[in-house]
């Protein structure tokens, strides 16, 4: 884990304060402390380890993914989703984002209408916690 910690030192640019690589640092290791400890829901242990190991690889490829952010509102909003998935998983004891539905009057659009009202409603509707997450 020390050559992380290292690795992740170098993750968010020079601008990063100490209280933010603290904060970054210790959610981190966080992640990976409840990986260790994680047990699936259906107690099996399959799943368990599958489900260890997505929260593993989640945790390494959105780090990763970020490393490379220097501006502190970025910065603080990565921090915000992480801080709310991990207490998403917890309290569901289900490590997987929650699905997001489309607001209503969501679908499909009349003759000749623009899309750019109903962009903005998905854009809105879009909780913190899926902010890293590609829209499909």
């Amino acid at each position: 884990m020390p050559a992380q910690i290292k690795q992740l030192n170098l993750c968010f640019g020079a601008p990063m304060t100490a209280s933010t690589r603290r904060t970054v640092l210790s959610l981190y290791t966080r992640v990976f402390r409840i990986a260790r400890t994680w047990q699936a829901q259906s107690g099996v242990t399959s799943e368990t380890e599958t489900e260890r190991k997505y929260i593993i690889q989640e945790a390494r490829t959105l780090f990763r993914q970020n490393q490379q952010l220097t501006d502190q509102e970025s910065i603080k909003r990565c921090i915000e989703e992480c801080e709310a998935r991990i207490e998403i998983g917890l309290h569901y004891r289900n490590p997987y984002p929650r699905a997001t539905y489309l607001p209503p009057l969501g679908l499909a659009t009349q003759k000749g209408r623009k899309l750019r009202t109903q962009q903005r409603l998905r854009k809105q509707a879009k909780p913190i916690y899926l902010e890293s997450q590609d829209e499909t």
